[in-house]
């Protein structure tokens, strides 16, 4: 099978290319163009039917990914079923598997067969609970069977894979010379290096990564190069392990587009909020514009049930300087396995985040919503702002809640309504609402 990226090479314009064009209003040239620059990455397995296409990266939208996943403690797949779900429902525009725990091949294929939205998944999750499984050590995989679970997730339907390939012996040598605070916190991240220290070997990913080209090629899988070195703290942000791994990440992001394969970079983390406009733009500097996909960035560590707002604060500004991709996260990050409410809560606040960053972009449509809604409060058009709020039901919910309504204003200011006061000796004036 050829990749996009190839296909368009070859003078064939794949259908979900002028889906995307059309859903983002820009030029299907554009698209075109930003595809086989690496600027833009259409993630889209042949396989996985029921997905359809989104792009991620310049000009357009930025895109929202929700984590789902069994653990070891909640092994239900009705229960990650449900938060695909839920997810979908709120906005997200893909969802990843990252389960651990019960028939993990089960769990993602009722997640691809249901999912109406790209899947991404972690296989060096599945590869070492399957050699804990068979060897009884997490550390006991054969670098075989990581990539053959690698393939089989892809003959599967995975449309991105996270693949931990910027960690090597040199940058693990770094890390135990110069500890950090909470050293590595990406949970593949760790898996890679235990088993490197375990038998005393190069990362298999980053030793055979024209292996894992042939891999995605074969199923035009999009890589997403995963950062196992990201700060879990602010005391580690910006540091030596975190830009040697960015520095390598660059180098294969240049390998992976010159075999077709479509490729994006993760970033960090939790970061301070001066420092993250400079890691954006280094990150687009080193990886010659690779779409950059981030897990918040977390602004403040003392912020547990709040996270989703930390990180809210940090994704506005990461998309703003030029993130593509933001990770949501839940109220419940750092505390436990997201329940159904988290898992809402936690797109709404990425996808309010990403809009206010696609106001400042000037992605086309966004500020518009913002106009309409605007126009909505000053008509006191209740109907119109349940409309276009963010998240409707719950407009309409805290709207309800104030009680009967007795006049067109609500319960804050009631017969004082600065809106209906000042209209009533200006003269009101009625906007057209789109």
């Amino acid at each position: 099978m050829a990749t996009i990226v190839n296909r368009i090479k070859a003078g064939e314009i794949p259908p979900h290319v002028s889906a995307v064009a059309e859903i983002e209003k820009v030029s299907r040239d554009k698209i075109v163009e930003d595809i086989i620059t690496g600027r833009t990455v259409v993630p889209l397995n042949a396989a996985h039917k029921s997905a359809k296409p989104i792009g991620i990266g310049a000009g357009l939208s930025t895109k929202i990914n929700a984590n789902l996943g069994t653990s070891p403690d909640f092994p239900e797949l009705l229960n990650e079923l449900d938060k695909l779900k839920v997810a979908v429902e709120a906005g997200a525009d893909t969802v990843m598997d990252l389960s651990i725990g019960g028939d993990i091949d089960k769990v993602r294929e009722a997640i691809i067969k249901r999912s109406p939205v790209p899947v991404g998944t972690v296989p060096i999750y599945q590869a070492m609970i399957e050699a804990q499984e068979k060897n009884g050590s997490l550390v006991d995989m054969k670098a075989d069977d990581l990539f053959d679970v690698i393939e089989r997730q892809a003959q599967g339907g995975v449309d991105f894979i996270t693949v931990h390939c910027g960690i090597t012996n040199q940058s693990v040598d770094s890390l135990i010379k110069h500890r950090r605070v909470m050293d590595v916190v990406s949970r593949g991240g760790s898996f890679i290096i235990a088993w490197m220290l375990k038998h005393q070997r190069e990362n298999p990913l980053y030793e055979d990564f024209d292996r894992l080209l042939e891999i995605a090629a074969k199923y035009d899988v999009t890589l997403s190069l995963g950062d196992g070195m990201r700060p879990g703290c602010l005391a580690d942000a910006s540091d030596s392990a975190q830009i040697q791994e960015l520095l390598i990440l660059g180098g294969l992001a240049k390998r992976a587009r010159a075999a077709g394969v479509q490729v994006m970079v993760e970033g960090p983390g939790h970061m301070p909020v001066d420092q993250i406009e400079a890691n954006v733009k280094m990150e687009k500097e080193i990886c010659d514009g690779a779409p950059f996909y981030v897990l918040g960035p977390l602004v403040t560590d003392i912020a547990p049930g709040y996270d989703h707002i930390t990180a809210a604060i940090g994704g506005t500004l990461a998309a703003i300087a030029g993130a593509d991709y933001l990770c949501y996260v839940t109220p419940r990050e750092h505390l436990g396995l997201p329940t159904l409410a988290d898992v809402h809560e936690g797109v709404m606040a990425s996808r309010i985040a990403a809009h206010a960053a696609d106001v400042v972009k000037g992605v086309p449509g966004a500020g518009e919503w913002d106009l309409n809604m605007a126009k909505a409060r000053k008509a006191l058009n209740w109907e119109a702002q349940r409309r276009l709020a963010i998240d409707p039901d719950r407009a309409a919910k805290y709207y309800s809640q104030s009680g009967e309504k007795k006049t067109k204003t609500c319960t804050m200011c009631s017969e004082f309504c600065a809106m209906e006061l000042v209209s009533e000796f200006l003269g009101s004036k009625e906007t057209p609402l789109c």
